[in-house]
């Protein structure tokens, strides 16, 4: 029995440590990105890649989590083309003179961890 509990335990951990692993979207440039932003600076548990729909283009914001009171969110394009940056000690809503909250339309989760 203890046997049992044991793998069962395992195979728990090592799926939930996969999840991290997995990019469900975008560009291969996106993706990229993502797997680069990972491995940096992110907290743990509540970093997340998002897809949204903006200005008539598919844009990812970059979140790097809950730790960072002053951290901002980077909002790249499919050609990961840095358009702006949201969040922040200023807190800055707008990306190219747009309300991003009030015209984003949210697509997906990419990756989160």
């Amino acid at each position: 029995m203890k046997h049992v509990l044991f793998m069962l335990a395992a195979s728990v951990m090592i799926t939930a440590c996969n999840k991290s692993e997995t990019i469900t979207g975008g560009s291969a440039c996106i993706k990229s990105q993502v797997k680069e932003f990972r491995r940096g600076d992110v907290c743990s548990g509540s970093a997340s890649v998002k897809q949204y729909t903006f200005q008539n283009q598919q844009v990812y914001v970059f979140d790097q989590g809950t730790c960072g009171a002053d951290y901002t969110q980077a909002v790249l394009n499919e050609n990961c083309e840095i358009i702006g940056y949201l969040g922040g000690i200023a807190g800055n809503g707008t990306i190219n003179g747009e309300n991003f909250c009030d015209n984003a339309t949210y697509v997906s989760t990419i990756w989160s961890n």
